[in-house]
């Protein structure tokens, strides 16, 4: 495990105590987390967690690998291909989010409209929550009505603007919400899978998750 995993990791112990929530540091069994990219080679991923390039400022994934439920990575594939027949694909950019990591957000924003309170814990804690964007057949980012965690009201799903930022947007959420996933209201980006309320919340880094898979190859 890497130094910044295991300080999350502690830090999130002790935060977990004193909240009183029922958060698992095991890697579930029962629909397991697996690896977006190597479940799916068509997706692109681009893990912006993993970098300081995002609202934190601060490098929160010590791997650029991102993971999914296995239900829900089923659903994802089948919108790829949706996605596919128009020359679209998908870019995802978070998935399965460990709590403390959520934890470590909601230290620095604060904002239950774009962070999850992690008294209550996050959809992404669950493995259950995608946060993604259109891309070319070439992975290329299409434009979308903002950029990823954009913290403005054109973020909102239903938010007035431009063509073809609306289109595309909308071809996002209809492509979604056709394989079971529903959006956010304050993101456009953001989708729960349904069933997201069946499943437990998880404090597993990922570095732990990445070591396992290699485990199993």
């Amino acid at each position: 495990m890497s130094r910044l995993a295991a300080a999350l990791l502690a830090l999130g112990a002790a935060a977990c105590a004193s909240s009183g929530l029922q958060i698992s540091t095991e890697p579930p069994v029962d629909d397991p987390l697996v690896e977006i990219a190597a479940s799916d080679p068509r997706i692109r991923v681009d893990a912006v967690y993993a970098t300081p390039e995002n609202f934190v400022g601060e490098t929160l994934y010590p791997l650029p690998r991102l993971f999914l439920r296995r239900s829900a990575m089923e659903r994802l594939s089948r919108v790829q291909d949706r996605l596919e027949g128009r020359g679209l694909g998908l870019l995802v950019f978070d998935g399965y989010r460990p709590w403390s990591v959520t934890k470590r957000m909601w230290d620095v924003i604060g904002d239950p409209d774009f962070v999850a309170d992690p008294s209550r814990g996050s959809r992404h804690n669950r493995g259950m929550a995608v946060d993604l964007a259109l891309c070319d057949a070439d992975g290329r980012p299409h434009p979308m009505p903002t950029e990823f965690d954009a913290f403005v009201p054109e973020a909102r799903s239903d938010a007035e603007v431009l063509e073809p930022l609306r289109r595309n947007r909308d071809t996002l959420i209809e492509a979604m919400e056709a394989e079971g996933f529903r959006v956010l209201s304050s993101e456009w980006w953001h989708f729960d899978a349904d069933g997201w309320e069946e499943r437990g919340l998880l404090d597993v880094p990922i570095d732990r998750l990445v070591g396992e898979a290699r485990d199993d190859e």
